[in-house]
C-alpha cells in the first residue's frame, strides 16, 4: 500500500467516524424506576435527573442507603441501554461501509 493509499484510507476512517459520533451524539435515553428518572446522552453524560414524591419519601424515612441503590441502579440501566445502542450503531454502519 503506497503513501497515497494510506493517506486516502486515513481520511475514509476519519470520515467514519465522525459518521459514528454523529449518529451517537443524537441519542437519548430515560430510564424511569421508583420515582427517579435519569436521561443519558450517547456520550454517556446525564442530561437530566427528576427525583419524584416516591422516592424522596425514602429519605424522610431515613432510608437514604435504599434512595442512593435506586439512583444507582437507574443510572446503571440507562448507561447499559446508551452503551447498547452505541453498540448497534458502529456495527451497522461498519457493515454498510463494507
Amino acid at each position: 500500500m503506497g503513501f497515497i493509499d494510506q493517506i486516502k484510507q486515513a481520511n475514509q476512517m476519519r470520515k467514519e467516524a465522525k459518521r459514528i459520533q454523529s449518529e451517537i451524539d443524537k441519542i437519548v435515553y430515560t430510564h424511569r424506576n421508583g420515582g427517579i428518572a435519569v436521561t443519558m446522552k450517547g456520550d454517556f453524560s446525564v442530561s437530566q435527573i427528576k427525583i419524584e414524591e416516591e422516592a424522596l419519601a425514602e429519605v424522610r424515612a431515613g432510608k437514604t442507603e435504599r434512595f442512593e441503590t435506586m439512583l444507582k441502579t437507574v443510572i446503571n440501566a440507562a448507561c447499559a441501554n446508551v452503551r447498547q445502542q452505541n453498540q448497534q450503531i458502529v456495527q451497522q454502519m461498519m457493515k454498510d461501509a463494507k
